[in-house]
């Protein structure tokens, strides 16, 4: 069973309680229950992980690179300002793809740039929870093409 690595960024543990209009009203463990039982569906073994600080952020990125075939990673605020999580993710070799719960193209000028973006296998935003959901989708296909290869 492949295992994938959900990361949150700062604010997350919020859920539920900051902006439900921009984020939804799910708090975060619930979405992570959820996670984990679609993973779980998936063939997929989901550990999820939440931290509010740069560099706890960066050492599970680097931890994950001796146990996950990739990363589900929501950077928050650290994706428009972060070069340190950029270098991490280049470094680590394993597929990452970043989202976000919200459209940040359709939010303020300074959340349409994204350090993060270029180094990520992927970028899923916009669909609420369900970025996550579309995430975890996206490397069971990728893991089921490689299996057949």
């Amino acid at each position: 069973m492949r295992e994938v690595l959900v990361l949150h960024g700062p604010n997350l543990n919020l859920l539920g309680q900051r902006e439900p209009q921009v984020y939804g009203s799910l708090t975060l463990e619930e979405i992570n229950r959820r996670l984990i039982a679609e993973g779980e569906k998936l063939g997929l073994k989901v550990r999820c992980f939440q931290s509010n600080c740069e560099g706890v952020l960066i050492d599970q990125l680097q931890a994950a690179q001796s146990w996950a075939a990739g990363v589900v990673f929501n950077p928050g605020g650290y994706t428009h300002t972060s070069v340190a999580l950029r270098d991490a993710i280049s470094a680590i070799g394993i597929p990452v793809i970043e989202v976000h719960l919200s459209n940040v193209d359709a939010r303020e000028e300074f959340r349409h740039r994204s350090l993060i973006s270029g180094v990520c296998w992927g970028k899923i935003s916009g669909f609420g929870w369900k970025s996550y959901w579309l995430a975890l989708h996206a490397f069971a296909l990728r893991f089921r093409e490689e299996e057949l290869r």
